[in-house]
C-alpha cells in the first residue's frame, strides 16, 4: 500500500466484541439453594472443571479463568499464517495469569485508554456453555442466567461510565421468565442483551425462539427499543457431528478439521433464517439484531438459499427475506474476515468491528486489526470501527459528514 493510500486509522473505536472473565461465584453467588448441586466446580486431578447436572464439561478448559491463554495467542492460526500447523494448545503455551482488567470495570477502563478504544460491548464468557449444558432443565437455565446477570450487575454494572456496555443474558426457554428477565435487566440499566443463536428447550420440548409463541418476548424487546446480540456459543449441533466423528474432547479449542468444516457457523445462519422465515422480524420490524463472533462467510450461502426459495415460493415468506435481513440484522465479520463482503451483501451501515479481546482467538489489541484492513476509505473506517455499532446501540455517530451510501446490489 502506498503512502498516499495508507489506511486511515484515527476513527474512534467502538469495539463490538470484548469479554470479561468471570469468577466461579458468577454462577453460584445468587443461585437458589435448590439448584446449588446442579452447578459445581470440581477438581479433576490438578484441574478445576465445571459440572452441570452432574456432567463434567471441558468446553472451556479452565472455567475459573485464573490462568488463560494470552490475548491474541491464536492469531497465527486464525489468520492462516500457521505453516508449522501448530495446534491451538501449542500456540497458547503455558498461558498467563488473569489481570484485573479482565475481571472488573475500573481496571478495564485503563486498558481501553492504553489501547485507544473509546467504547465496547463486554460479553460474559462462562455463559458460553451454561445454556447448552443445562438445557435439559429449563428452570435451571433460567435460574443460572438470572444468577449470572445479578453477579454481572454487582461486579461490572450494566453500563460503566458510558464506555463499557455489558450484555446480560436472556434465555427464551421459558417465555414468561424471559420477559421477566428482560424487564429486570432494563430496569437496572442494560442497553443491550445477549442471546444464544440456537433452539431452546422449554417444557414442551425443543423449538425456535422465533416461533409465534415467543412473540410476547419479542414485543417487549421492540417496545423497549433494546438491541439483541446473538454471540457465538457452544454449538447446538454437537450431537449431530459426534455421529460422524466421535469426539476426543469437548473443548472449544480442540476441534478437528472435520468438525470445524462441518459445524462452520451453521448455528447463526439457522438462527437468522428462523427469525426471517418464521416471521419474527416481519412482525417486529424495528428489532435490532446483531451477529457477533460468528464470522461472515456464511452470508453468501444463506442469501443464496433465501433467494432461491423466495423465487420458488414467494408467498411462503412473510416478506422478501433479503430485504428483511438488511433491515434488521447487523453482522461482525471475524477480524481476519472481509468487511467488503458484508458491505456488499448486508449493507454499508450494518457491518461491525469486533476484536474479541482478551480471548486468545481474538486480537492482542483492537488496533492490531489495521494490519489486516482492506484499505478502507475514511468514512468506511469510521463506520466499521465504531459508528455502525453506535447506530446499532442507538447512540450518536461520530462522523458528521453525509451518511448516505449506495444500497448494496
Amino acid at each position: 500500500m502506498t503512502e498516499a493510500s495508507a489506511q486511515f486509522t484515527d476513527a474512534p473505536i467502538f469495539d463490538a466484541d470484548q469479554h470479561m472473565y468471570e469468577t466461579p461465584e458468577a454462577l453460584t453467588r445468587y443461585l437458589p439453594e435448590k439448584y446449588r448441586s446442579a452447578v459445581q466446580f470440581v477438581q479433576v486431578g490438578k484441574r478445576t472443571r465445571i459440572a452441570i447436572l452432574n456432567k463434567i464439561t471441558d468446553y472451556i478448559p479452565n472455567p475459573t479463568f485464573d490462568r488463560v491463554a494470552a490475548p491474541g495467542a491464536y492469531e497465527a492460526f486464525y489468520s492462516g499464517n500457521n505453516p508449522e500447523s501448530k495446534s491451538l494448545k501449542e500456540l497458547g503455551g503455558r498461558g498467563v495469569d488473569s489481570i484485573p482488567a479482565w475481571r472488573e470495570p475500573g481496571a478495564r477502563m485503563k486498558v481501553l485508554d492504553e489501547q485507544g478504544v473509546d467504547s465496547t460491548l463486554v460479553f460474559p464468557t462462562l455463559a458460553n456453555l451454561v445454556e447448552h449444558s443445562a438445557a435439559e432443565d429449563p428452570e435451571l437455565v433460567v435460574a443460572v442466567m438470572h444468577a449470572l446477570n445479578r453477579w454481572m450487575l454487582d461486579q461490572w454494572q450494566y453500563v460503566y461510565q458510558n464506555r463499557l456496555f455489558m450484555t446480560p443474558v436472556i434465555s427464551c426457554a421459558l417465555v414468561d421468565d424471559a420477559r421477566r428477565e428482560l424487564e429486570y435487566v432494563i430496569e437496572n440499566g442494560a442497553k443491550a442483551v445477549l442471546m444464544k443463536p440456537a433452539p431452546v428447550k422449554g417444557l414442551r420440548g425443543w423449538r425456535s425462539p422465533a416461533l409465534p409463541e415467543f412473540d410476547p418476548f419479542w414485543a417487549d424487546v421492540q417496545s423497549a427499543n433494546i438491541p439483541v446480540v446473538l454471540h457465538a456459543s457452544q454449538p447446538p449441533l454437537t450431537d449431530y457431528v459426534n455421529r460422524w466423528e466421535p469426539p476426543t474432547t469437548a473443548s472449544a479449542f480442540g476441534a478437528s478439521a472435520f468438525r470445524r468444516v462441518v459445524l462452520g457457523h451453521r448455528e447463526i445462519a439457522d438462527m437468522l433464517a428462523s427469525l426471517i422465515c418464521h416471521g419474527t422480524v416481519t412482525r417486529f420490524p424495528k428489532l435490532r439484531i446483531a451477529s457477533i463472533e460468528n464470522g461472515s462467510h456464511w452470508i453468501k450461502s444463506l442469501f443464496t438459499e433465501l433467494e432461491v426459495q423466495y423465487s420458488k415460493e414467494p408467498t411462503s415468506f412473510p416478506e422478501n427475506p433479503i430485504e428483511a435481513f438488511r433491515r434488521n440484522i447487523w453482522v461482525s465479520p471475524f477480524w481476519e474476515g472481509s468487511v467488503e463482503d458484508v458491505v456488499n451483501t448486508v449493507g454499508w451501515d450494518k457491518v461491525l468491528f469486533g476484536s474479541d479481546y482478551p480471548h486468545p482467538e481474538g486480537l492482542e489489541t483492537p488496533k492490531g486489526y489495521f494490519k489486516y484492513a482492506e484499505g478502507m476509505s475514511e468514512k468506511r473506517t469510521y463506520d466499521f470501527m465504531g459508528d455502525n455499532t453506535r447506530r446499532f446501540m442507538g447512540l450518536p455517530v461520530v462522523y458528521k459528514a453525509e451518511e448516505k451510501a449506495p444500497v448494496p446490489a
